[in-house]
């Protein structure tokens, strides 16, 4: 999560001729279509196209869930792992906390950040009850970003199912090394997929699956994430109508502000993850969030996060203000900056989110 200094890569002439040229003609507001849904349709069917890999609704989940021994089942919850096919090209393992009473419950997507460290992915979000290994890892990433919880129990609970899986790359489908990031999107790319379409699709199924479980209510099924899980989880919301809420926390801005000379943007790497060749020739970072609308969303920055840039920050609030209070739903979108915060999501923002989230499930 760090942010070396970089130069702005190509002639700066040419950087600043494309950057200038990117007016995101498929902004609401921008667009020539003046329904809401029928924008909602045509943004959402262009960030589709562009995300490469094929839609993934077809695949067989072929579930396999493995409770996790007596002594995990502590804290009003129970615990168990869960191995399933999210695509056709493998399967994925990921962890469910189930509250204990009488469902169906409320539910949390629950998607994991980047933070260039993947020997761990779920393990940062729940506490891994079934390794030891991990679990020091864990801990040390509990301590460093989240206040010393695990954000995942905490949301089971206060009663919420919460789903968590291995991105690929990382826990057990990694782990991959930060510096051969780039050559694994390379590889996709060459074969005709995308890193971060394939990250975006299995998002997507993640979201029908959690919403396809008898204990889960439904209608109420929320996504929330830290970093890139708050990429993620604004982007799941975006894509797939089980979403019913999103949180994100530390990862919105507009993409012109957040372009500057040493920034993770410029660099390879890890921008891979989050980056969809094309789209912002049609629509900005808020734009793609903005298809949400006008469904209850809350996005978090700290004021002192040296990845997103103020000023990037404030161009996305605008637009995303704009959009939501068009549809008469100012009220569902929450933004807030926190001042004193870098790039974290401690106990004070957890509390918060939690709050937020009860009051629009």
């Amino acid at each position: 999560m760090t942010s070396p200094s970089a130069p702005v890569p190509g002639p700066p002439g040419l950087h600043h001729v494309l950057k200038d040229d990117l007016t995101f003609p498929l902004a609401w507001g921008t667009s020539p279509v003046r329904d809401f849904d029928a924008w909602r349709r045509a943004a959402r069917g262009k960030v589709e196209d562009l995300l490469v890999v094929d839609d993934q609704a077809g695949t067989p989940y072929a579930p396999e869930f493995a409770a996790g021994p007596a002594g995990a089942q502590e804290d009003g919850c129970a615990r168990e792992s869960v191995t399933l096919s999210l695509t056709r090209y493998g399967r994925t393992r990921g962890v469910l906390l189930t509250p204990r009473g009488a469902g169906p419950f409320p539910a949390v997507l629950l998607l994991h950040d980047h933070g260039s460290r993947f020997d761990i992915g779920k393990e940062k979000c729940v506490r891994p009850w079934y390794d030891d290994t991990r679990l020091a890892s864990a801990e040390q990433w509990a301590a460093r970003y989240f206040g010393g919880r695990f954000v995942g129990d905490e949301l089971a609970r206060r009663g919420y199912v919460v789903l968590c899986l291995d991105a690929l790359g990382w826990g057990e489908r990694g782990p991959l090394a930060y510096e051969r990031q780039q050559e694994l999107a390379s590889n996709l790319f060459h074969l005709g997929s995308s890193l971060a379409g394939l990250h975006a699709r299995e998002d997507q199924r993640a979201a029908a699956f959690l919403a396809g479980l008898d204990r889960v209510d439904a209608r109420r099924v929320a996504a929330l994430g830290f970093s890139m899980g708050g990429y993620r989880a604004w982007q799941v919301a975006a894509l797939s109508d089980h979403i019913a809420a999103a949180a994100s926390v530390c990862w919105m801005t507009g993409l012109k502000d957040m372009m500057v000379p040493g920034n993770n943007t410029l660099r390879g790497q890890s921008a891979f993850h989050m980056l969809h060749p094309g789209l912002t020739r049609h629509l900005d970072i808020p734009d793609v969030a903005s298809i949400a609308a006008p469904r209850p969303m809350l996005f978090f920055h700290g004021g002192l996060d040296p990845l997103f840039p103020a000023d990037g920050v404030r161009t996305a609030y605008d637009k995303l203000r704009a959009v939501w209070r068009s549809q008469d739903a100012g009220h569902r979108l929450r933004l807030k900056t926190w001042p004193d915060r870098g790039h974290v999501f401690d106990d004070a923002m957890q509390d918060e989110v939690y709050a937020w989230l009860a009051s629009v499930l």
